[in-house]
């Protein structure tokens, strides 16, 4: 994997900072757990609009990358069409690589 994002994202994972799917990403980010949520280009209209707005409005940085394939090998599962990084130092590692990648597009 090439990747520095999806590496990193599964450096994350073995460290225990990653959660995925729908139910633990949203719980995640409602307990106050995410610093970041990644959320798969070729997810549904509903899952992105799902996410970007409970985002918005818990003020978590939210942004899209990837293909569901590609973000659950990433973090060594089945295809993932969300992620949320409960790790401080990992989301601020991730997002300055989002924000330096022209792939990863940060939705406000």
């Amino acid at each position: 994997m090439n990747d520095r994002i999806l590496s990193l994202l599964g450096l994350a994972t073995k460290a225990g900072s990653v959660v995925s799917g729908e139910f633990q990403v949203d719980k995640a980010v409602k307990d106050g757990k995410a610093y970041l949520v990644i959320v798969a280009k070729d997810a549904s209209a509903n899952t992105h609009k799902e996410f970007r707005d409970m985002c918005s409005y818990y003020r978590v940085p939210f942004y899209e990358y990837a293909t569901k394939e590609e973000l659950g090998h990433g973090i060594g599962k089945e295809e993932r069409a969300s992620v949320a990084v409960t790790g401080e130092g990992f989301a601020k590692s991730l997002i300055k690589l989002l924000d330096s990648n022209n792939d990863g597009h940060q939705i406000s």
